[in-house]
């Protein structure tokens, strides 16, 4: 079965609050099978409504709106609905009583315009609302569903949860999906499509491969669909297992794991201890670390040392190492991570410190321009990234790649850079 999401209303279009309810819808229907082929937004017009649903409906088996079902007058998509599907608008009884009990328990009045919402199109097939006052509007028309829903997103959900998913399963319309997603970190999508070529052409009809990249990780979600779930589980997990494989050194969880929680996972593995030592990323790595149930067991702490003055006082880096090369170095960046462990006393430390931008580049060090360290008590590894202009991108870039750095490091993945040994 075929979807398309259809989401009403200026205040969605023109962005003054964010269409969390589409992406929510997205997935539910995704994981009962059904197929959402478009997402659209319109304007709370009657043209626009009756426009997109002549398209939507010569499309897909289902159409989902939320929105303009209210009872003031910039909430058209009941009337427009009654319209375009020859139906007069009738008092409905059950909403009507169900909106009154609603306002007598806010301690409020019924009123000619709050009655509004109790005039439905006749002959579709009403949902009472048991978050709020607008009913969901379910239509029938030669085999296809068109289902209205309010826009308010807890209400939405209840309807999709309670009654619109399980009515489609009774229906057997649904298929059983399976996904199995693959995280990894370390290099692009372009480079692991290429080691992976063989794989994804074998890959039979009822299994895609999807590449979704964000910064510094790429997920690989296989996503299968059939009636045999738990064939459909042994299927896409056989593939899961060859692709990882190939890939094996980009590989640190699945299904969306964090990779500061993989890293985590590592240190609880050697009961080890991490601290770290920020400049460019301004505690952004320490963030991700910490938003992980359990990170006390292996986090110290964290400094975040933005001049010179402080990367001395706090992490012990000599002002002459720092007026000689500058606190965007390998020197520096090495001098951080030891002063890091030294400091705080811990197994492990990560080091970072850049030019994130907009300002402050230089001829020999652009803005984009990141130095690393990830260090032991004994050894060390640092190396230089040059990543793009924009601030917004380079912070959450250095975090993603400082941490796979340390992941590596841990599991003695390194190469291009041979490990410095030093003594504490």
């Amino acid at each position: 079965m075929k979807a398309i999401i259809v989401s009403i209303g200026d205040e969605v279009l023109i962005g003054q609050i964010v269409n969390t309810n589409a992406a929510w819808m997205g997935k539910v229907l995704n994981d009962v099978g059904i197929e959402v082929i478009e997402n659209i937004v319109i304007s709370d017009t009657s043209a626009h409504i009756t426009t997109t649903l002549d398209h939507a409906l010569s499309k897909a088996d289902i159409i989902l709106t939320t929105g303009g079902l209210g009872p003031t007058k910039d909430d058209l998509t009941t009337k427009t609905l009654a319209q375009y599907f020859g139906a007069e608008l009738v008092l409905q009884e059950e909403v009507l009583e169900r909106l009154k009990q609603m306002l007598e328990q806010r301690g409020r009045e019924l009123t000619e315009q709050n009655q509004k919402v109790a005039l439905v199109p006749k002959d579709c097939k009403v949902i009472l609302n048991p978050k709020g006052t607008a009913p969901a509007l379910w239509f029938e028309r030669n085999g296809k569903s068109v289902i209205a829903m309010p826009g308010v997103p807890y209400e939405m959900k209840d309807f999709m949860t309670k009654f619109i998913i399980p009515e489609f399963e009774r229906r057997g319309v649904t298929q059983s999906l399976f996904h199995k997603t693959i995280m990894t970190a370390g290099t692009g999508e372009t480079v692991l499509a290429e080691h992976i070529k063989d794989i994804e052409a074998a890959l039979p009809p009822h299994i895609k491969l999807a590449f979704l990249p964000r910064l510094g990780i790429v997920r690989l979600r296989l996503s299968g669909k059939g009636d045999d779930k738990q064939a459909l589980e042994v299927d896409v997990n056989e593939y899961a297992q060859q692709i990882v494989q190939k890939i094996p050194k980009y590989v640190y969880g699945y299904d969306e794991k964090p990779l500061a929680a993989a890293v985590g996972d590592l240190l609880l593995e050697r009961n080890a201890t991490l601290s770290v030592a920020e400049s460019c990323t301004g505690g952004y790595i320490s963030q991700q670390i910490v938003q992980n149930a359990g990170s006390s067991a292996y986090y110290e702490g964290g400094i975040i040392a933005y001049s010179y003055e402080l990367k001395s006082k706090l992490l012990g880096v000599s002002m002459d190492l720092l007026n000689t090369h500058g606190a965007v170095s390998q020197e520096a960046v090495e001098a951080m991570a030891k002063g890091a462990i030294e400091r705080m006393g811990t197994d492990y430390a990560i080091a970072t410190s850049g030019i994130a931008g907009p300002g402050g580049g230089m001829p020999d060090k652009p803005v984009g321009t990141i130095w690393m360290a990830t260090a032991s008590k004994t050894e060390i590894f640092s190396k230089k990234y040059q990543f793009t202009p924009y601030r917004d991108i380079n912070i959450p870039l250095s975090a993603n790649m400082a941490l796979n750095g340390l992941r590596r490091f841990m599991l003695r993945e390194l190469e291009e850079v041979s490990l410095i040994s030093f003594k504490t």
